[in-house]
């Protein structure tokens, strides 16, 4: 290679001669005709103006303060936002053990490699299961709406059928990630249809659920609490309907409810899946925020697991106990492409963030905060309710999130919001978008980390900013 190339010795494709070759084995003349097939309106088109490159450290960490100056965050702004990731109380211990190098060093190596780490991943299963009421739990995966897409699929390949039903009222984030799952171009894609909510309680229209459940589907999806944080009193009888039509019922859950909420399956569930940011996760973007899959220990759902599993077992010395993977050989680790799904290794330090938040609430744990999160959510809406022009949508049967009607106020959810923010603080999420038929309505959420004084500076602001129209 001549001195005057640019590249790099040490990356191969980056040297004129070699990336040649490479052009050459492809067919093509430039790299440009590998881009061929991304449509023009998702390409740039002009160079981005960057700033000229910073000579020292200093001014490049004093310019990243300055821009993170800028972001407005719930550390120091008081926020009602909810709607897939939520401010809970994080104890300072599920980040100190979770990032001691004994774990940080071990999150991934052979099935033997570290039983330290395994038996921490086996408690994580054997907390969560409990609390869900499951016997069988893999280790988490991305998201919430990553463990749903794979319960539905796994759902799929237990009955070989090909639509999936779901609630109109879900997280449109959530149902992004769904469609991925199912819907993709591919041989053995789902369809989604989707059943309405009852307009006057939100909950799902049983009518509208029978007359869609036939014999080509495979699986009714329900949350509860829903996305508007509304409890489904009906959660037994779709179950019923669900098994008449031979489809799994898969449930999703927030499990920080189940200290008051019954667990899914003691309403029918089949396979649980949900949200394990609830459990010890901080709120933070640009990474997975776990989701969990947890099924009864029958042998037809564990072959169906895309996901890593831990086991215990005895060893060959007595009253000892060894933990390591199980149908690990079914994964796209052990399968790749022909694996039973995709799964990646992203979140599983959260594994032990959730087992140490799990062993610090203990079930009574679980009960207290699930009580004052009741409590102070409905404590909010009533005084959020006596304002004028503000109504609690779908009744009081709910738990942390509420959905706030202003379309009697004559102020958008926008205009409120921004009034919020000259406040200090975060309003509802906005369901316009989302849910126009809703109008001017928006999902506020009240958690353990609320006192008294928050919920009256949040009536007070907004009765300011509702004068002002």
């Amino acid at each position: 290679m001549s001195q005057a190339s640019p590249a790099h010795p040490f990356m191969a494709n980056a040297v004129p001669e070699i990336r040649q070759e490479m052009l050459d084995s492809l067919g093509v003349t430039c790299i440009e005709a590998l881009f061929e097939q991304i449509p023009s309106a998702h390409r740039l088109q002009d160079l981005p103006e960057l700033m000229g490159a910073m000579r020292s450290e200093i001014s490049l960490s004093r310019h990243l303060r300055e821009t993170l100056g800028r972001n407005r965050h719930c550390g120091d702004t008081l926020s009602f936002l909810g709607g897939g990731c939520w401010q809970h109380h994080v104890p300072a211990i599920c980040a100190e053990i979770a990032g001691r190098s004994e774990f940080l060093t071990s999150v991934w190596g052979t099935p033997s490699s570290d039983q330290g780490r395994c038996q921490a991943w086996f408690e994580f299963g054997s907390q969560l299961g409990e609390l869900v009421g499951c016997e069988y739990v893999g280790l988490p995966v991305y998201s919430w709406g990553c463990a749903a897409g794979h319960a539905l699929r796994m759902a799929s390949r237990l009955n070989q059928r090909t639509k999936i039903l779901l609630p109109e009222v879900i997280d449109s984030e959530r149902l992004a990630v769904i469609r991925n799952y199912c819907e993709p171009d591919m041989a053995n894609e789902l369809t989604l249809e989707f059943i309405a909510a009852d307009p006057a309680t939100g909950a799902l229209d049983l009518h509208d659920l029978q007359r869609k459940l036939k014999e080509d589907v495979a699986a009714v999806y329900l949350e509860v609490p829903s996305y508007f944080g509304l409890i489904d009193g009906g959660a037994s009888k779709i179950g019923d309907l669900v098994h008449a039509a031979g489809a799994e019922f898969v449930v999703g859950v927030d499990p920080l409810s189940l200290g008051v909420l019954a667990a899914p399956p003691q309403y029918g569930a089949d396979i649980v899946v949900g949200t394990s940011q609830t459990l010890g996760i901080p709120m933070y973007g640009g990474g997975g925020l776990g989701g969990f899959i947890a099924t009864r220990d029958e042998e037809r759902y564990a072959r169906e697991y895309p996901t890593l599993l831990i086991s215990a077992t005895s060893t060959s010395r007595k009253g000892e106990v060894g933990f390591g993977l199980s149908l690990a050989e079914q994964s796209s680790y052990g399968l790749r492409e022909n694996g039973k799904d995709w799964t990646g290794n992203s979140v599983y330090l959260w594994a032990i963030a959730n087992a140490v938040y799990m062993s610090l609430m203990g079930p009574q744990g679980f009960v207290d905060v699930g009580e004052l999160i009741f409590a102070q959510a409905h404590q909010a809406a009533r005084r959020l309710a006596e304002l004028p022009g503000v109504a609690i949508r779908y009744g009081d049967n709910f738990f942390k999130e509420f959905v706030i009607d202003f379309n009697a106020s004559g102020q958008s959810v926008a205009a409120i919001n921004q009034g919020l923010l000259a406040q200090g603080i975060f309003g509802g999420h906005d369901l316009s978008q989302e849910f126009p038929t809703l109008g001017q309505c928006a999902l506020y959420c009240v958690t353990e980390l609320h006192q008294a004084a928050d919920i009256e500076r949040l009536v007070e602001a907004l009765g300011e900013v509702l004068k002002h129209d």
